[in-house]
């Protein structure tokens, strides 16, 4: 198979789900919420200073989503940092803090004394900080050889300015295991009956079909997302993000309604379960897919060289599979840094190829966002990444990205894991649901 070279197909941004002939997601209005959580373990590490402009050659601090002890995904942040250091000559002051706390903890986090480069992500979660002030206009970074349009629309709040670094991008889709699949005689399927045939033959050969896991709250929204999109659409399934649909329609109730039948062929009990406890059950055979981004090779990595996956199949053939999520993580500047000119310093060198290849030493999911980028040291598993999101229609960014980080963490967080344990009730779900945001759309 030959290397592709990835970063040389600029992205669309109907693609990116930021196209205006579709929604402008990132329309005005958003006033964001205090997530859940104390903030003492993110605002440890803050600056001290408040604002100001700082010492580009000063020492930066850099707030990071991954603590010590997560393996790929720490060692690639500690990577681009040290390589960062190295380079500028400055000291980088790293807060690594677990992912769920970093999310959780980060609206108090950046009202308080943030640190100055954090990790971030694209869509609603951006632009919601940036219309709350909370992170800096860093339209002077850019333009960013290597970064076509689509990746500075994606960068771009509602106000036209940027405030985002892209890192990379990676696809939610259906992993399972080569050896598995070939030793049993499975074959991805395409459609729902042929799904229903594979499940079924699992089930048969006492594997459980789907890994599944939603202790930490946030997967099941992946779940959630590719229904509605296979059901509903793309251009639905967004203005139901953005707050335009109703909660409690026919729509949302037919998808609930399709996972209801989808959860025998699933883990049990997945509340109890993390993403990575998850990923090892696939991994010990136990299960034979998992729904999840490409980052479940972080959960399994000495398997990456068996896993392989397909794109969720079609569930309506006017609706077809063309949709998918493919999440943008990068970096952002907290307003409240009290380096800004070393954080911009740092954040021009973030979005280069040279920083993308420094990450991307050893076992990663991710896509480089920079064109530049060495893709000769891809896996199997990354250039087909590339291809599959390259070949999208249309692309999600994630339900917690895609709307108000508010309504996602007090809303949908328990909403669905509701549904999980009661999947009976989907009228008094989607009732709860639409009930709460009607208080919190307004």
């Amino acid at each position: 198979m030959n290397r592709p070279n990835v970063g040389a197909q600029p992205i669309p941004a109907s693609v990116l789900g930021m196209a205006a002939s579709r929604r402008n997601i990132l329309r005005g209005g958003l006033v964001g919420g205090a997530l859940l959580g104390s903030s003492s373990l993110l605002a440890a590490c803050g600056g001290d200073d408040g604002g100001g402009g700082g010492d580009a050659s000063g020492a930066v601090k850099f707030g990071m989503n991954e603590a010590s002890g997560a393996g790929p995904a720490h060692e690639r942040l500690v990577q681009v940092a040290e390589a960062y250091a190295k380079k500028a000559g400055v000291t980088v002051d790293r807060n690594e803090v677990d992912h769920n706390t970093f999310q959780e903890n980060i609206n108090t986090y950046l009202q308080g004394n943030p640190d100055d480069v954090f990790t971030w992500f694209a869509g609603f979660r951006m632009n919601q900080f940036a219309e709350q002030g909370l992170i800096t206009d860093i339209s002077d970074v850019w333009p960013i050889d290597g970064l076509d349009d689509s990746f500075k629309q994606a960068s771009t709040a509602s106000d036209g300015k940027q405030y985002f670094v892209p890192v990379g991008y990676y696809p939610w889709a259906v992993f399972y295991r080569k050896s598995v699949f070939e030793k049993r005689g499975y074959a991805p399927p395409t459609d729902l009956d042929e799904l229903t045939t594979l499940m079924t033959k699992m089930q048969s050969d006492d594997i459980t079909p789907f890994a599944f896991a939603d202790k930490d709250g946030w997967p099941a929204m992946g779940t959630f997302d590719i229904l509605n999109m296979r059901i509903n659409g793309f251009d639905y399934h967004m203005s139901l993000m953005a707050g335009d649909e109703e909660w409690d329609s026919a729509e949302v109730k037919q998808v609930f309604d399709t996972w209801r039948g989808l959860l025998p062929y699933h883990q049990a009990d997945p509340l109890g379960r993390t993403w990575q406890e998850a990923a090892t059950s696939m991994g010990n055979e136990e299960c034979g897919m998992y729904l999840l981004g490409t980052f479940v090779v972080d959960g399994i990595p000495d398997l990456e060289d068996d896993l392989d996956f397909f794109t969720f199949p079609e569930l309506d053939s006017s609706i077809g599979a063309t949709a998918l999520d493919a999440p943008i993580d990068g970096f952002c500047l907290a307003a409240s840094g009290s380096n800004q000119a070393g954080g911009k310093e740092m954040l021009k060198y973030l979005g280069t190829a040279e920083a993308a290849d420094a990450a991307n030493k050893g076992t990663t999911p991710l896509i480089a966002a920079n064109s530049g980028a060495d893709t000769s040291v891809y896996s199997d598993l990354q250039k087909k990444s590339a291809e599959v999101v390259q070949a999208a229609e249309n692309i999600a960014q994630f339900l917690d990205r895609d709307t108000r980080s508010d309504f996602a963490s007090t809303v949908i967080i328990p909403e669905l894991q509701r549904f999980l344990e009661d999947p009976d009730d989907i009228d008094g779900v989607t009732q709860s649901i639409q009930q709460q945001k009607e208080s919190i759309f307004i």
